[in-house]
């Protein structure tokens, strides 16, 4: 099923008129709902097993540790397979792992290692979850519901996060963590349902299919070129680092102002309520500020926040700062997923989207194994008043680093008709792959040919090259020649389908100072040895 296109202005719930997308949005927030009551579960069960600062903080830690190995195979696996079947397998794994974490738990198997070794199962599922399902928001939607639909899952991740706390905080003082546990397993399966239901349509690329490996390399490449999303994962390291204090030291802030697992999973549900109203007035706000202004004012919020968790002492101070700390948190946090996912094209957007995904995640764990040692070490108000004031330096050498997005980059421009041109009968393993483009410059655009031939550095390496130059003929006046190395064939011709709308000023003008009736002459030398096929270089038309 494809999301019809759409040229009028949405709605913040336009995409919930979409069946498939409000189908699997219901059972996401489900799904959700039973993740926060294992987390509570989870996080106070550690509290009456090994109640240390470090140990408490290591739940957050084999929650996050997870995104951060396997997050880029994930996106890797999730781009290039059946996006639908690999997401049913993952929630199966998922629910299989919380249903033998319900039975340990009522056995009276569980220590406070184990424990940390099923969250950590557990989370390796989500990790291999997240890249897929976020990649998957743009097949559910038309374009124009893009940001509504992204603000939505938002929003029902954080309705989940006022409500499982909620309800785990009573289940876990009635019938023990446990009971919370079973019902995350069981929260997957309407998921799974609808899932299974999806009747997916075959994917836009009509270029050879990637390998495992190869698509790993290729989504490195690519990061290691873009910059609108490099700007985001440095504002989010930023963030995360510091951030990850109130997360991880949370059950003992309860702890100290005299609460039980009720009041625990009262301050994650003012949490929760927070975003949630947060999610209400983002529209609006996003058409009065900037990302960038929404990021640093949701950070300054945040440190206030967390400064209040650090001052307070009973559990009505709390509320309001864990209040204020959603709000900020989901403000900062929509618009970073935002900004990353307009940041990249179709082709890589679950590697790139993993890759940013990893940043969150070593921000998220190696912060709460320090906050939890500075806790130790000292006390938790001194660990979070440190966090709090380390987050607001970070904004402040970060702060050149905008978020504009490079919308066109996310959008996949017309393929190349020089395909049909290409010789036949070569196979895709075969490589490496040199391809040079001639070009024929009059004397006087020499220079400005070469200000904008530079440019296609980025863009080649970006799309699949591994080295490339640009080379001046000193016996011919005018002749230069862009030659780039791809590592095979099929990585070549995939590099067709990777062209962008914010690509195409850049070849355009580059393709303008060139001279001659005939387009620029584009010469493919394959290596030789290194596969079946023809060793012949062709020329034809780029």
């Amino acid at each position: 099923m494809t999301a019809p296109d759409s040229d009028t202005a949405p709605s913040a719930w336009a995409p919930l008129r979409q069946p498939l997308f409000r189908a699997l949005w219901i059972a996401t927030v489900v799904s959700n709902i039973g993740t926060w009551m294992h987390e509570v579960g989870a996080g106070w069960l550690m509290v009456t097993l090994d109640p240390r600062p470090v140990m408490v903080s290591l739940v957050q830690a084999a929650t996050a540790l997870p995104i951060f190995l396997l997050a880029l195979p994930g996106g890797a696996l999730a781009d290039i397979i059946d996006r639908r079947r690999y997401l049913i397998a993952v929630q199966c794994w998922m629910a299989l792992v919380a249903l033998m974490l319900a039975l340990s738990s009522m056995l009276g198997w569980l220590s406070a290692w184990s424990l940390l070794g099923f969250t950590f199962a557990l989370a390796c599922g989500a990790a291999l979850n997240v890249p897929a399902w976020a990649a998957t928001v743009h097949e559910l939607v038309p374009k124009s519901q893009l940001l509504a639909a992204i603000a939505l899952n938002s929003l029902g991740v954080n309705l989940a996060r006022a409500v499982g706390p909620a309800c785990a905080g009573v289940v876990v003082a009635m019938s023990g963590p446990q009971a919370a546990f079973l019902l995350n397993a069981l929260s997957f399966a309407g998921l799974i349902v609808v899932l299974a239901r999806w009747r997916r349509g075959p994917p836009a690329s009509s270029g050879p299919a990637e390998r495992f490996a190869g698509a790993l390399r290729a989504g490195l490449r690519y990061v290691r070129q873009a910059t609108a999303l490099q700007y985001v994962m440095a504002r989010a390291a930023g963030f995360f680092v510091f951030a990850s204090a109130p997360w991880a030291l949370l059950p003992l802030v309860a702890l100290n102002a005299g609460g039980g697992p009720n009041a625990y999973g009262l301050l994650l549900g003012g949490i929760g309520i927070g975003a949630v109203s947060a999610a209400m007035v983002m529209p609006r706000l996003r058409r009065r500020l900037s990302r960038d202004a929404l990021v640093r004012g949701a950070t300054v919020l945040f440190a206030a926040a967390t400064v209040g968790l650090a001052l307070a002492s009973t559990l009505a101070a709390l509320l309001p700062a864990v209040f204020a700390a959603g709000a900020a948190w989901l403000t900062l946090l929509s618009t970073l997923h935002v900004s990353a996912q307009t940041a990249v094209p179709q082709w890589v957007r679950a590697r790139a989207l993993s890759i940013y995904l990893m940043v969150y995640a070593l921000g998220m764990t190696g912060g709460a194994v320090i906050w939890g040692g500075v806790a130790t070490q000292w006390s938790v108000p001194a660990a979070l008043f440190a966090a709090a004031i380390a987050s607001l330096l970070a904004m402040l050498l970060t702060w050149r680093m905008t978020l504009g997005g490079e919308d066109g980059v996310a959008r996949s421009a017309p393929a190349p008709l020089m395909r049909a041109l290409e010789p036949a009968g070569i196979a895709t393993e075969r490589g490496p792959v040199t391809v040079q483009v001639e070009y024929r410059i009059a004397p006087a655009d020499a220079a400005a040919f070469v200000e904008a031939a530079l440019g296609l550095e980025r863009v080649r390496c970006r799309d699949g090259a591994m080295a490339w130059n640009l080379f001046e003929d000193p016996q011919n006046a005018g002749r230069y020649v862009e030659s780039f190395v791809v590592e095979s064939w099929g990585e070549h011709q995939r590099q067709h389908d990777r062209v962008t709308e914010a690509d195409a000023p850049l070849l355009s003008r580059v393709r303008a100072y060139h001279r001659g009736d005939e387009p620029p002459r584009v010469t493919h030398l394959v290596a030789v040895g290194a596969g079946e096929g023809s060793a012949d270089g062709s020329e034809e038309n780029l």
